[in-house]
C-alpha cells in the first residue's frame, strides 16, 4: 500500500491492523450516533482486522454487556442489518467506568488493555479517541501519560484523536496544544474535522489536479470571485446552551469553512503525501488577510435569526430557544469578504457565509468566472446569459455543476445559460463512505492527510480572533433575519457593492 497517496489507494488494500480503539466519552451521543456505527460499517466491509477491539471509557457505570447492548441498539436504529453483521464486533467490546482525572480509572484501563493484547494479539496498538467535552482533554491526556498509555513499544503505535473545537481562541488553542504535546508527539495527534472526511471535499483535490481543463483557469486571470456556503436548514434545537458559548464564527467558520477554503485555494502539492498537502493548506491560510477592526466593520456581517417559517412550519427566534439568553448577542449567521494576498488569488474576493435556519441544508463551493471581454451578440440575444461558473456541491446532492452559454433551439440566435451536472450517486456504483468511516480508518492506518495539523489550527484562529475582538470592542451591530430566509440584507450589500450577488443553491 502506498500510504503517501490516499486518493490512489484501492479500498481493499486499506485494511487496519489489529488494534484497540479506546473511546473516552463512550456513553455519550457522539459514540452512539457516529463512532460505533462507523466502526460497525468498517467491520461489515472487512476493513477492520478481526482482532479489533473497542474499549469504552466513561463516568457512567456499566458492565461490558450493558455497554455492548447499548451500542448494538444504537447501530440497530441506524441499520438493523448492520447490527447483525457486526455481532462479533459487539461481543469484543469492553468497558471501563470512572472519572477522567482519577488514576484508578487508568489503572483499570491499563489492565484491560494488557489482557486484550494477550487475548487478541493487538500488540500494544492503540487509538485513543477523545469524544468528551474539550474541558476534559487536558485531564485525559495527562492521565494517559501518567499511566504510560501514551507511548508505544517497539513495532506498535499509539495515537490520540481529538474532536473539535480546538480551543475557543488562539490562546486557549495554544494552551490545549501544550497540554496534548506534554503527553503526545505531534505525529501521534490526529485533530478531526468530519468535513474533511466527506468524499466531495476530498474531490476538490481530484478535480483540480487530475484534470488539465480546470487547473489552468483556477486563478485570478479567469475567476471573478469565489463563494463558499455552509447553510443549515435547522435552528440550534437542544444545543442552545452550547451555541451561546460558541456562535457561528467559532462553530463553523473557524474549522469547516476555513478547511474547505484552504483546499479550494491551495497550490498544487509536490506530491500527494500527507505533509505536502497539509503544507499547502497552511500556506493558503497564511495568505488570508488578517483584518483589523476597521476592515472587520466593512467586510463581516453578523446576524441572528428571529421568528419565521422553516420547511412549512412557524419557528421561534433564537432568543426564544431553550438555554438561550433572552438578550443574547450570539450570532447564528456570518457572512464575510476575505482577501487573499498571493499571486494566484490577488484581487479575487472570497465570500463565505454560514447560518442556521436558512432555506435549505447545503454546502458548496462556487467559482464564478469573468464575463467575456466582448460579446458579439445583440443585447436581446444574450440577455439571459450569465457568467460561467463551476460549483462543487459537498452536500446533500454531492456533485459538480458547470454553467456555460448555449444557443436556444429555434430559428432565432438566442444564447442563455445552461448547466452540465455531474452526480456522484449516478456516476459511481460504489457507495461513498460516511465521513467518520474514512477518518477512523485513516487514524487506525496512521494516515494523517485528512486531519488538521497544529499550525493549521493556530493560523485559523489568527484569522478569526481579530473578528471576535472587533465585535467585542466595537460592539458591532447584530443584524437579524427571519428564519427561512437566506440571511440579512446587509449580507447582500456586502457583495452588491462589487457588482456581485449570492448564489441561490
Amino acid at each position: 500500500m502506498d500510504e503517501a497517496n490516499p486518493l490512489a489507494e484501492f479500498e481493499g488494500e486499506r485494511i487496519a491492523p489489529p488494534a484497540v480503539f479506546v473511546i473516552f466519552g463512550a456513553s455519550g451521543d457522539l459514540a452512539a450516533r457516529k463512532l460505533i456505527p462507523a466502526l460497525a460499517n468498517l467491520w461489515g466491509r472487512r476493513l477492520l482486522h478481526p482482532n479489533t477491539v473497542i474499549v469504552g471509557v466513561a463516568r457512567t457505570a456499566m458492565s461490558d454487556h450493558e455497554f455492548a447492548e447499548s451500542m448494538r441498539s444504537a447501530v440497530e436504529q441506524v441499520d438493523p442489518d448492520l447490527a447483525s453483521t457486526a455481532r462479533q464486533l459487539f461481543e469484543q467490546l469492553r468497558y471501563v467506568s470512572g472519572g477522567y482525572d482519577e488514576p484508578d480509572t487508568f489503572d483499570r484501563l491499563q489492565t484491560v488493555l494488557k489482557d486484550l493484547d494477550q487475548s487478541y494479539g493487538t500488540g500494544g496498538n492503540r487509538v485513543h479517541y477523545l469524544a468528551t467535552p474539550p474541558a476534559t482533554f487536558p485531564d485525559i491526556v495527562a492521565s494517559l501519560a501518567g499511566s504510560g498509555l501514551n507511548r508505544a513499544s517497539d513495532g506498535s503505535f499509539v495515537r490520540v484523536v481529538v474532536e473539535k473545537p480546538f480551543g475557543r481562541d488562539g490562546r486557549t488553542a495554544a494552551s490545549l496544544d501544550a497540554a496534548i504535546h506534554d503527553a503526545f508527539d505531534e505525529e501521534q495527534v490526529y485533530r478531526i474535522d468530519h468535513y474533511l472526511g466527506k468524499e466531495t471535499v476530498q474531490n476538490v483535490l481530484a478535480l483540480r489536479f487530475a484534470n488539465t481543463i480546470f487547473e489552468p483557469v483556477w486563478d485570478r486571470r479567469y475567476v471573478s470571485h469565489v463563494q463558499i456556503t455552509v447553510a443549515e436548514a435547522l435552528g440550534v434545537g437542544r444545543r442552545g446552551g452550547f451555541y451561546e458559548s460558541a456562535g457561528a464564527l467559532r462553530d463553523i467558520v473557524q474549522n469547516h469553512v476555513l478547511q474547505v477554503l484552504a483546499l479550494t485555494l491551495m497550490e498544487g502539492p509536490a506530491s500527494f503525501d500527507a505533509e505536502s498537502i497539509r503544507d499547502e493548506k497552511v500556506k493558503a491560510l497564511r495568505a488570508v488577510e488578517i483584518m483589523d477592526a476597521g476592515v472587520v466593520r466593512d467586510n463581516v456581517v453578523r446576524a441572528q435569526y428571529v421568528q419565521g417559517w422553516s420547511q412549512g412550519r412557524e419557528v421561534v427566534g433564537y432568543r426564544d430557544e431553550d438555554g438561550v439568553d433572552p438578550l443574547s448577542q450570539t450570532e447564528t449567521y456570518v457572512a464575510m469578504r476575505l482577501k487573499i494576498d498571493n499571486g494566484r488569488w490577488a484581487g479575487v474576493p472570497v465570500y463565505v457565509r454560514t447560518g442556521k435556519y436558512l432555506p435549505r441544508r447545503v454546502t458548496e463551493v462556487a467559482l464564478t468566472f469573468h464575463r467575456p471581454p466582448h460579446l458579439p451578440f445583440k443585447g436581446s440575444q444574450s440577455r439571459e446569459l450569465q457568467a460561467n461558473s463551476l460549483v462543487l456541491r459537498v452536500q446533500p446532492d454531492e456533485g459538480i455543476s458547470l454553467r456555460f452559454g448555449a444557443k436556444v433551439p429555434g430559428q432565432a440566435f438566442d444564447v442563455r445559460s445552461v448547466s452540465m451536472d455531474f452526480s456522484y450517486g449516478a456516476a459511481f456504483i460504489e457507495e461513498s463512505p460516511e465521513a467518520y468511516e474514512r477518518l477512523l480508518l485513516d487514524a487506525l492506518l496512521g494516515d494523517p492527510t485528512l486531519f488538521i495539523r497544529s499550525d493549521e489550527v493556530q493560523r485559523a484562529w489568527a484569522i478569526v480572533d481579530p473578528i471576535i475582538e472587533a465585535w467585542e470592542d466595537e460592539r458591532a451591530p447584530l443584524c437579524t433575519y427571519p428564519a427561512g430566509a437566506w440571511g440579512p440584507s446587509e449580507a447582500d450589500a456586502l457583495l452588491e457593492r462589487e457588482g456581485h450577488q449570492w448564489r441561490t443553491p
